[in-house]
């Protein structure tokens, strides 16, 4: 790893937020390999940002604050890739389910895919079963993630898995649930594919859903 890919991962698992724009633009000066900043810089950083987190090491603060450094390096990134070459780990489709208005821990998920190199369709809060089962229709994404932080709203995500196995959507893709209220248990109750507490997890998940669907073609 190079001294300037090194500095763009130091920058983004320390949360200089100011400064990252700064340091990922000497790398494009210098004409560092835009894949290795992504890749091993941004993508790398993340991964250890999501370790520690998982570990206890950090907490929901600094990992935000990593996420945010990440997402502006790849503000400045982003336009000088061709659409070719950027190779996106897979699509995820996120949402909160109908009646619940909560979206942090959701934002965070998608912070946290987005520095893992997935493509995140975010459709917001209170989402009805039939807008979820007619985006699934029209985007085709290779994951859908449910988020519900009452219990009050938890049996939305039922409804959505029910409709989906009925209208077959499901053969090529698979759903992961999360929030407060949501455990593994109760994934398994409702026929989810997976369970993140967190979203150090949800990352881990996505990309252990994506290997499965690798093997499989």
């Amino acid at each position: 790893m190079s001294e300037t890919i090194g500095l763009i991962r130091q920058a983004v698992m320390d949360g200089k937020v100011k400064e990252i724009e700064a340091v990922v633009q000497a790398a494009i000066d210098e004409n560092v390999d835009l894949d290795s900043v992504i890749n091993e810089g941004l993508i790398g950083a993340m991964d250890i940002v999501g370790k520690k987190f998982g570990e206890g090491q950090i907490y929901v603060p600094e990992m935000v604050v990593s996420a945010l450094a990440m997402q502006k390096a790849l503000a400045v990134i982003k336009p000088l890739l061709r659409m070719e070459d950027s190779k996106s780990k897979g699509t995820v489709l996120m949402a909160t389910v109908k009646g619940d208005l909560h979206d942090i821990g959701k934002n965070l998920v998608i912070m946290m895919l987005e520095g893992a190199g997935f493509e995140v369709i975010d459709l917001g809060v209170d989402l009805s079963v039939e807008k979820l089962v007619d985006k699934v229709t029209e985007i085709k994404p290779d994951i859908l993630g449910l988020s519900a932080l009452l219990t009050t709203t938890m049996p939305e995500m039922q409804k959505v898995i029910a409709v989906l196995k009925q209208k077959d959507l499901g053969a090529n893709m698979r759903t992961m649930v999360g929030g407060a209220p949501v455990d593994e248990r109760f994934a398994e109750k409702i026929g989810a594919d997976g369970y993140g507490k967190d979203a150090a997890e949800a990352v881990q998940l996505a990309r252990k859903f994506m290997a499965e669907k690798k093997a499989r073609i």
